[in-house]
């Protein structure tokens, strides 16, 4: 098991990605539909490189998104939570959860811990999600967890085209809200 908080909720288990996420990871990037506004469908070998991306931000710098395990089945259903990679326009919790569970609420669940855990652990003042225009399943999301559209950004390259909504609230909104 990897190192790093395991977060609960009512139906998930949120813990950083392992070697045994490899496969459902793999095939969940090779989902067009699935992956059309996470920079498109990959093959094996760039889903490898994208866990090993997360597993290594992990170690790098203490958190990145977790594996979503559905609770009741033991199955690995998405990823989501922290993301702040070099020159990203702000400190992001974003969401990918496979096809099968879509509109289920595990999105809003999950990131509802992962921006807990965020502001109270990573200490972060602000949370962004990147969304392209054309997203309305995240846009529901965003809107679900209390963000608006803060501004317009452009991520960085080779992922710059076209421009973002930059959805978000801040950690006295959030808390407001929770409350």
């Amino acid at each position: 098991m990897p190192e790093g908080p395991i977060l609960e909720t009512e139906r998930l288990l949120l813990r950083p990605p392992s070697a045994e996420d490899v496969e459902p990871w793999a095939a969940f990037a090779a989902d067009e539909e699935a992956a059309r506004f996470l920079g498109g469908a990959k093959g094996h070998s760039a889903a490898w490189r994208s866990i090993c991306t997360m597993a290594g931000a992990w170690t790098i710098r203490g958190f990145a998104m977790f594996s979503v395990i559905e609770k009741a089945s033991g199955r690995w259903i998405g990823r989501l939570g922290p993301w702040e990679p070099e020159d990203w326009p702000g400190t992001e919790v974003g969401w990918g959860v496979v096809r099968e569970v879509w509109g289920r609420g595990y999105a809003v669940e999950g990131a509802t811990a992962a921006i807990d855990w965020a502001f109270e652990t990573l200490g972060w003042s602000e949370v962004i999600h990147c969304i392209d225009p054309a997203n309305a399943n995240s846009q529901a999301v965003a809107r679900k967890l209390g963000s608006r559209v803060l501004r317009q950004a452009r991520l960085p390259p080779p992922f710059d085209d076209p421009a973002i909504d930059v959805w978000g609230q801040t950690r006295e909104a959030w808390r407001a809200r929770r409350r």
